[in-house]
Protein backbone atom coordinates (compact mmCIF):
# COMPACT_ATOMS: atom_id res chain seq x y z
CA UNK A 1 0.00 0.00 0.00
CA UNK A 2 1.58 3.26 -1.10
CA UNK A 3 0.19 6.54 0.30
CA UNK A 4 -0.47 6.11 3.77
CA UNK A 5 2.62 6.26 4.74
CA UNK A 6 2.72 9.97 4.37
CA UNK A 7 0.24 10.30 7.26
CA UNK A 8 1.71 8.30 9.90
CA UNK A 9 4.76 8.22 12.20
CA UNK A 10 6.90 5.01 10.73
CA UNK A 11 6.52 3.26 14.73
CA UNK A 12 2.43 3.52 14.48
CA UNK A 13 2.41 2.74 10.67
CA UNK A 14 3.92 -0.71 11.37
CA UNK A 15 1.40 -1.46 14.18
CA UNK A 16 -1.85 -0.27 11.72
CA UNK A 17 -0.86 -1.40 8.29
CA UNK A 18 -2.96 -4.72 8.48
CA UNK A 19 -5.96 -2.86 9.54
CA UNK A 20 -5.90 -0.04 7.22
CA UNK A 21 -7.82 -0.62 3.72
CA UNK A 22 -7.31 1.99 0.87
CA UNK A 23 -10.51 2.81 -0.39
CA UNK A 24 -11.51 4.91 -3.99
CA UNK A 25 -15.08 6.65 -3.97
CA UNK A 26 -16.14 9.27 -6.49
CA UNK A 27 -16.64 12.97 -6.07
CA UNK A 28 -20.20 13.21 -4.19
CA UNK A 29 -20.32 9.68 -2.74
CA UNK A 30 -21.48 9.85 0.85
CA UNK A 31 -18.93 8.18 3.23
CA UNK A 32 -21.45 8.60 5.75
CA UNK A 33 -24.51 9.77 7.17
CA UNK A 34 -26.02 11.05 10.33
CA UNK A 35 -28.93 7.76 9.82
CA UNK A 36 -26.37 4.83 10.73
CA UNK A 37 -23.50 5.01 13.13
CA UNK A 38 -19.69 5.10 11.88
CA UNK A 39 -16.67 3.80 13.98
CA UNK A 40 -13.78 3.33 11.38
CA UNK A 41 -11.53 6.45 11.04
CA UNK A 42 -10.64 7.27 7.70
CA UNK A 43 -7.33 9.83 6.66
CA UNK A 44 -7.87 11.60 3.50
CA UNK A 45 -4.96 10.68 1.58
CA UNK A 46 -6.16 12.86 -1.67
CA UNK A 47 -9.43 14.87 -2.50
CA UNK A 48 -11.79 16.92 -0.51
CA UNK A 49 -14.74 15.91 1.93
CA UNK A 50 -17.32 17.97 3.49
CA UNK A 51 -19.23 17.55 7.38
CA UNK A 52 -22.39 18.68 6.65
CA UNK A 53 -25.69 18.75 8.83
CA UNK A 54 -29.72 19.82 8.31
CA UNK A 55 -30.25 23.24 9.95
CA UNK A 56 -33.47 25.26 8.96
CA UNK A 57 -34.25 23.12 6.22
CA UNK A 58 -30.82 23.94 4.63
CA UNK A 59 -27.63 21.70 4.57
CA UNK A 60 -25.17 23.26 6.63
CA UNK A 61 -21.42 23.05 6.11
CA UNK A 62 -19.67 22.14 9.75
CA UNK A 63 -15.98 20.85 8.54
CA UNK A 64 -13.76 20.63 5.40
CA UNK A 65 -11.35 17.90 5.08
CA UNK A 66 -8.63 17.77 2.53
CA UNK A 67 -5.34 15.79 1.83
CA UNK A 68 -3.85 14.37 5.37
CA UNK A 69 -6.96 14.93 7.68
CA UNK A 70 -8.53 12.72 9.80
CA UNK A 71 -12.37 11.91 8.99
CA UNK A 72 -14.40 10.28 12.06
CA UNK A 73 -17.65 10.80 13.34
CA UNK A 74 -17.13 11.33 17.51
CA UNK A 75 -20.43 10.12 18.70
CA UNK A 76 -20.31 6.72 16.02
CA UNK A 77 -16.84 5.98 17.00
CA UNK A 78 -16.61 6.86 20.71
CA UNK A 79 -20.59 5.71 21.33
CA UNK A 80 -21.21 3.27 18.25
CA UNK A 81 -24.59 6.05 18.07
CA UNK A 82 -25.55 7.55 14.69
CA UNK A 83 -23.81 10.86 14.00
CA UNK A 84 -24.53 14.47 14.01
CA UNK A 85 -22.96 14.86 10.34
CA UNK A 86 -23.27 13.38 7.07
CA UNK A 87 -19.48 13.27 5.27
CA UNK A 88 -19.83 13.98 1.62
CA UNK A 89 -16.84 13.88 -1.07
CA UNK A 90 -16.40 17.01 -2.59
CA UNK A 91 -13.95 15.21 -5.26
CA UNK A 92 -12.49 11.99 -6.49
CA UNK A 93 -10.97 10.78 -3.15
CA UNK A 94 -8.49 8.54 -1.89
CA UNK A 95 -9.07 7.04 1.89
CA UNK A 96 -7.26 5.17 4.42
CA UNK A 97 -10.24 3.46 6.01
CA UNK A 98 -8.97 1.75 9.84
CA UNK A 99 -11.25 -0.27 11.42
CA UNK A 100 -12.44 0.35 14.65
CA UNK A 101 -12.66 -3.26 16.08
CA UNK A 102 -9.10 -3.78 15.44
CA UNK A 103 -8.30 -0.49 16.58
CA UNK A 104 -9.61 -1.08 19.47
CA UNK A 105 -8.34 -4.52 19.88
CA UNK A 106 -4.84 -2.66 19.33
CA UNK A 107 -5.55 -0.40 22.38
CA UNK A 108 -6.29 -2.90 24.82
CA UNK A 109 -2.31 -4.37 23.67
CA UNK A 110 -0.55 -1.49 22.57
CA UNK A 111 0.24 1.81 25.04
CA UNK A 112 1.77 3.13 21.62
CA UNK A 113 -1.13 3.27 19.44
CA UNK A 114 -3.23 4.24 22.55
CA UNK A 115 -1.09 7.49 23.17
CA UNK A 116 -1.54 8.01 18.84
CA UNK A 117 -5.30 7.72 19.06
CA UNK A 118 -5.74 9.96 22.02
CA UNK A 119 -3.22 12.32 20.42
CA UNK A 120 -5.41 12.09 17.61
CA UNK A 121 -8.73 12.70 19.34
CA UNK A 122 -7.13 15.69 20.89
CA UNK A 123 -6.28 17.05 18.48
CA UNK A 124 -9.67 17.13 16.93
CA UNK A 125 -11.43 18.35 19.90
CA UNK A 126 -9.30 21.30 19.82
CA UNK A 127 -9.81 22.16 16.45
CA UNK A 128 -13.90 21.49 17.01
CA UNK A 129 -12.82 24.02 19.60
CA UNK A 130 -11.30 26.84 17.70
CA UNK A 131 -14.33 26.49 15.44
CA UNK A 132 -16.52 26.87 17.40
CA UNK A 133 -15.11 29.81 19.58
CA UNK A 134 -14.34 31.36 15.58
CA UNK A 135 -18.07 30.76 14.94
CA UNK A 136 -19.65 32.70 17.92
CA UNK A 137 -16.60 35.58 18.26
CA UNK A 138 -15.68 36.58 14.90
CA UNK A 139 -16.92 38.69 12.16
CA UNK A 140 -17.79 36.43 8.92
CA UNK A 141 -14.49 38.30 7.26
CA UNK A 142 -12.37 37.17 10.07
CA UNK A 143 -13.50 33.45 9.39
CA UNK A 144 -13.12 33.80 5.73
CA UNK A 145 -9.40 34.65 6.43
CA UNK A 146 -8.58 32.52 9.18
CA UNK A 147 -9.92 29.37 6.43
CA UNK A 148 -7.73 30.91 3.94
CA UNK A 149 -4.62 30.82 6.24
CA UNK A 150 -5.28 27.26 7.59
CA UNK A 151 -6.73 25.32 4.31
CA UNK A 152 -6.05 27.67 1.17
CA UNK A 153 -6.77 24.63 -1.23
CA UNK A 154 -10.16 24.39 0.43
CA UNK A 155 -10.99 28.43 -0.83
CA UNK A 156 -9.51 26.91 -4.39
CA UNK A 157 -11.05 23.42 -4.42
CA UNK A 158 -14.81 23.82 -2.98
CA UNK A 159 -18.10 25.45 -4.31
CA UNK A 160 -18.49 28.92 -2.61
CA UNK A 161 -21.85 27.87 -1.91
CA UNK A 162 -19.97 25.34 0.55
CA UNK A 163 -17.73 28.06 1.68
CA UNK A 164 -20.94 30.25 2.77
CA UNK A 165 -22.60 27.50 4.31
CA UNK A 166 -19.68 26.62 6.63
CA UNK A 167 -18.95 30.28 7.28
CA UNK A 168 -22.37 30.92 8.44
CA UNK A 169 -23.62 33.76 6.00
CA UNK A 170 -25.03 33.45 2.38
CA UNK A 171 -23.30 33.17 -1.29
CA UNK A 172 -24.03 36.98 -1.87
CA UNK A 173 -22.25 38.17 1.81
CA UNK A 174 -18.91 35.81 1.13
CA UNK A 175 -18.92 37.28 -2.91
CA UNK A 176 -18.63 40.72 -1.31
CA UNK A 177 -16.19 39.82 1.50
CA UNK A 178 -13.97 38.24 -1.48
CA UNK A 179 -14.66 41.54 -3.89
CA UNK A 180 -13.71 44.08 -0.76
CA UNK A 181 -10.28 41.75 0.03
CA UNK A 182 -9.49 41.70 -4.10
CA UNK A 183 -9.71 46.05 -4.13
Amino acid sequence: MTGIEHFLPGNILKQLLPLVTEVRYPRGHILFNRDKPERNIYILGQGIARAYTEGDGNDVTIWFGQEGDVIISARGYVYGEKGYETMELLEDSVLYRMEWQGLFELYRHDIEICNWARQLLEREFVRTEQRLISHLSETATERYLHLMQEKPGIIQRVQLQYIASYLGITSEHLSRIRGKMFL
